[in-house]
């Protein structure tokens, strides 16, 4: 399954807020994402605002589609976005990294 990778930057002094409000993200919020097809998704925060996601997903343009088509999450995206720098990220355009190693789980047993 194809790995992304964004990054995104938290204001500094909105930080714990935004972990807080991450600790309880709605139910529906989270049965949405999954619908679309986002999978193993994680958010890490470096102590001066550095955002860095992770997800997997088949197609990340189709579940990024999907999802701004539903209420929950414009709601979702209008309630985070004070806590970005620069206005905010938009749900379709976070700029994603490129990857440039992957260590995979080998399936072969060592004799």
């Amino acid at each position: 399954m194809p790995r992304y990778c964004f990054q995104l930057q938290v204001r500094p002094e909105r930080m714990a807020e935004y972990v807080e409000r991450h600790q309880s993200v709605w139910p529906e919020m989270q049965d949405a994402l999954r619908a679309t097809g986002w999978r193993n998704y994680s958010l890490f925060l470096r102590g001066d605002g550095l955002l860095i996601g992770y997800v997997e997903a088949d197609d990340l343009e189709a579940s990024q589609a999907a999802m701004a088509a539903l209420d929950v999450n414009t709601r979702w995206q209008a309630e985070m976005a004070e806590f970005f720098a620069r206005g905010g990220p938009n749900d379709e355009g976070f700029p994603l990294l490129t990857e440039v190693f992957h260590l995979s789980e080998s399936s072969q047993e060592t004799p």
